[in-house]
């Protein structure tokens, strides 16, 4: 059977519509809910006639770094997406990741894309589609800006057209469901036999398991998942974070201004506390998460920094960045001089100025970026074969491993 090599792992090419979905913030106790409410019946499915795990994440548990890992089925020591947003040491600058000019490795989109398999990437938010379609030679667009994709830029235009509604705002749960909805497009065209489908995650950062809006947003997924299938092809499911409810009894944020911590105690200016889940749509979680890099300016004591922050209520772990790049698989030389970590209750901050909350309009926070966030679900359509699982065995399953799963375990 034809196969790519993509970062010392093979894949087959398929010989039936595949698709894999990036279901953005989807904890696993969304997934727990809505079986046992009824509100997913083809998620429900997956137990009996597909696959049905629980895989970790990347930490941190953002965006960037998992989708990033998802593509590549590598961690991000191998493709060098450590964050959203990061400190290039060279310059000082702060910069947010938009493009593709970190990525250090090939995806197994491009690969299969080369191989002569029609591929498509499309994305709710645009901040991931350069970075997902990196040597892509084939369809990727973004429900964020499908009024501007064209055949030049994008492999395909007239998006709103084809979907059959203009595109959504980009606050609204409608942006994941016009990836899927434009993902079935494709696929009843034959324009596309493999599609990864990045979703958002608006809705999980504002609703909780068992709200009436998360049921619904939840339930619609379900349909379009059931009618990806209907359309002949094997979908599989995983998530890139989880998501928890990061706020005090009173409906407060609960946050831990680090930067403002440790200036306090150290003086002023003494470190630079960079938030990496900060990127272009902060209304819903102010730039809020449970992982921050933390870096020496004024103050020399790594050990009293670390030890100081290690000290403060709801910081889970603090580790220096040579430890935070082995355990967590990232690349050092993008590291801070330390990492923070908040528990799954807590969320770390820079200083009150740079965090603007006022987007909650009333909602409790709820965030990721943590340990807490690292369980997700892993879903396959159909069951993988015993003997893929048997080399599995002993074996930790990351989310990354979901286009393994899809493309050479799954029974014919």
């Amino acid at each position: 059977m034809a196969e790519v090599s993509v970062n010392g792992r093979r894949y087959r090419i398929p010989e039936r519509p595949a698709v894999v979905i990036c279901f953005d913030g989807c904890d696993p106790a969304y997934i727990e809910r809505g079986i046992a409410d009824g509100i997913l019946p083809t998620i429900a499915a997956f137990r009996q006639s597909g696959f049905f795990a629980i895989a970790d994440a990347v930490v941190p548990t953002f965006t960037n770094p998992n989708n990033a890992s998802i593509v590549t089925g590598a961690p991000p020591a191998v493709h060098g997406i450590s964050g959203n947003y990061y400190l290039d040491r060279a310059t000082g600058e702060e910069r947010m990741i938009t493009d593709a000019s970190l990525m250090r490795c090939g995806t197994i989109l491009a690969a299969l894309a080369d191989a002569g398999v029609q591929t498509a990437a499309i994305t709710a938010k645009d901040k991931l589609r350069l970075m997902l379609s990196r040597g892509l030679k084939g369809i990727n667009f973004s429900s964020e800006h499908a009024d501007r994709a064209t055949v030049e830029k994008n492999g395909i235009g007239d998006i709103e057209k084809m979907v059959g509604r203009a595109k959504p705002d980009q606050y609204s749960g409608d942006l994941s469901l016009y990836v899927l909805d434009a993902g079935l497009a494709l696929l009843q065209r034959k324009a596309a036999t493999l599609l990864y489908l990045s979703l958002s995650d608006f809705i999980q950062h504002a609703h909780a398991p068992g709200t009436p809006e998360a049921d619904a947003f939840n339930r619609a997924v379900d349909d379009r998942i059931a009618r990806l299938m209907a359309a002949g092809a094997v979908v599989g499911v995983v998530a890139d974070h989880g998501m928890n409810d990061k706020s005090l009894p009173t409906g407060a944020p609960n946050v831990v201004f680090l930067q403002e911590e440790l200036n306090a105690r150290f003086g002023d200016g003494a470190v630079r506390v960079i938030c990496p889940i900060t990127d272009p749509f902060v209304r819903h979680h102010g730039a809020l998460g449970s992982f921050v890099r933390v870096y020496m300016r004024k103050a020399t004591d790594l050990v009293a920094l670390m030890a100081a922050s290690r000290a403060l209520p709801g910081v889970e772990a603090v580790l220096d960045g040579p430890a935070a790049a082995r355990r967590f698989e990232l690349p050092l030389d993008l590291e801070g001089d330390f990492v923070v970590l908040g528990d799954a209750n807590t969320v770390i901050g820079s200083a009150r100025a740079e965090h603007d909350l006022s987007g909650l309009a009333g909602h409790r926070l709820r965030s990721h970026g943590g340990l807490g966030e690292q369980k997700v679900p892993f879903m396959v359509s159909r069951a993988l074969r015993p003997e893929w699982l048997a080399a599995r065995a002993g074996r930790p399953l990351r989310n990354f491993d979901i286009f393994d799963a899809v493309l050479n375990g799954a029974a014919a």
